[in-house]
C-alpha cells in the first residue's frame, strides 16, 4: 500500500518565517496598527485571513483584510527571487520519495508564492502533489489541507505523516488523524510542538534525514 509524507512548506522546507514577520508587522504598520512581531511570529503558519483575526481581533473592521494581505503580498513578493531552502531539504523530500513514499506539500501558499517556494526546494522530481489555500475551504488549524492531502495521494490517514513547524500544523495533522513530526527551523519551541501533537521533533530537514531509520518516515 501507498504511503504519503505530506510536508508543510515555509517554514519546514524553506526558511521564510522571520520574513513573513516582517513583512506582515510592516504591513500591519502601513495600515495603522502596531502588532509585535512576537505576535505574528506566533501566527505565521495560518492564512492571510484567519492571521489578521488572529492578530487584530473579530472587533477589526474585516473591510481592511484584503488591503492588508495585499500589502504583505506584495511586500513578501521581493524577496521570490531569493527565497532560501533548509538545510536538507530538497535531499530529503528525495530520499523519501526513493523510499516509495508520496511526497505531497500542504501549504497555505498558492500562485506565484508557491512556485518561488518550489523553486527554492528544487526537488519537483519528487513531489507528487500539493495541496495549496487555492484547494481547500479552511486553513490550518482546521484538517483540510491534510485531508486534501491525503486525497491527492490516495492513502488513508493511517498510513501518512505530516511534517510542519508550527502549533497550527500539529493541529491539523493531528484532527486528519495523521502522526505529525515537528521541526524546530520555524522557530516555534519543542514543548509548543509536542503540546499540539508532535510525536516527535527534529532540527530541521536535515536533521530528519540523518535521523531517518529511527524516525516515523523510517
Amino acid at each position: 500500500m501507498e504511503r504519503a509524507a505530506v510536508f508543510d512548506v515555509d517554514g519546514t522546507l524553506v526558511d521564510t518565517n522571520h520574513l513573513h514577520v516582517v513583512t506582515w508587522w510592516e504591513a500591519f504598520r502601513q495600515a495603522g496598527h502596531q502588532v509585535p512581531m512576537h505576535a505574528v511570529h506566533r501566527a505565521v503558519g495560518l492564512g492571510s485571513t484567519d492571521l489578521i483575526a488572529h492578530l487584530l481581533g473579530d472587533g477589526r473592521d474585516p473591510d481592511g483584510d484584503d488591503e492588508l494581505s495585499a500589502a504583505h503580498k506584495a511586500l513578501y513578493g521581493q524577496y521570490f527571487d531569493r527565497l532560501p531552502a533548509l538545510p536538507g531539504a530538497g535531499e530529503l523530500l528525495r530520499r523519501l520519495h526513493g523510499d516509495g513514499w508520496t511526497v505531497v506539500l500542504a501549504t497555505s501558499a498558492s500562485g506565484a508564492e508557491l512556485g518561488a517556494l518550489r523553486r527554492a526546494i528544487d526537488a519537483d522530481d519528487a513531489i507528487a502533489d500539493t495541496a495549496s489555500a487555492d484547494d481547500v475551504q479552511e486553513g490550518k488549524p482546521a484538517p483540510e489541507p491534510v485531508e486534501h492531502a491525503l486525497e491527492l495521494a490516495g492513502v488513508p490517514a493511517s498510513r501518512a505523516v505530516f511534517v510542519g513547524d508550527t502549533v497550527w500544523d500539529m493541529q491539523a495533522g493531528s484532527k486528519a488523524g495523521v502522526r505529525c513530526v515537528g521541526v524546530l527551523c520555524g522557530g516555534i519551541p519543542r514543548a509548543d510542538l509536542e503540546e499540539a501533537g508532535a510525536e516527535t521533533v527534529y532540527a530541521d530537514p536535515a536533521d530528519l534525514l540523518a535521523r531517518l531509520a529511527g524516525s516515523p518516515l523510517a
